[in-house]
């Protein structure tokens, strides 16, 4: 793995206020850094889900939208990947907590849905807390090999 940092580029680091607007304008950066990193449109749509999905649990569920905390956005990459990393100030949680999507009586709830999106269009994803309190998402995307 360190060869691997060694390569990368940081494309964004930047804190943001816990609102909606910063939502939008992280998601921004994000498919700004990724089209110039040479996604395929294909990827764009899945990166950008999965972000702006992780950047609204990070305002929402893990600040609160409280004023005095702010969420931290990290994205760098190299030739094959995009690494993004979305820190918020909340107090944290256990993903392992989470309700299966899936599971017949969770069907109809809105809890555990997004990170299960997440997941789904992303290539690796960690849930970590963060110091000294939040939660630490770790969002990587490899680029499509084309034949």
């Amino acid at each position: 793995m360190q060869a691997r940092e060694d390569t990368e580029k940081e494309y964004v680091n930047q804190q943001f206020e816990s609102t909606l607007d910063s939502v939008d304008r992280a998601e921004t950066l994000i498919m700004d850094a990724a089209t110039a990193a040479g996604f395929p449109e294909d990827d764009l749509h899945k990166i950008g889900m999965a972000t702006r999905e992780c950047m609204v649990n990070a305002v929402v569920h893990g600040n609160r939208y409280n004023a005095n905390k702010s969420v931290h956005l990290q994205v760098s990459g190299a030739q094959d990947y995009l690494k993004i990393r979305i820190t918020d100030q909340g107090e944290g949680f256990d993903p392992a907590t989470l309700p299966d999507p899936l599971a017949e009586e969770n069907l109809l709830r809105h809890s555990g849905r997004g990170i299960f999106l997440i997941r789904a269009f992303m290539d690796e994803v960690e849930v970590k807390s963060a110091s000294p309190h939040g939660t630490e998402v770790m969002l990587l995307k490899k680029k499509s090999v084309s034949d």
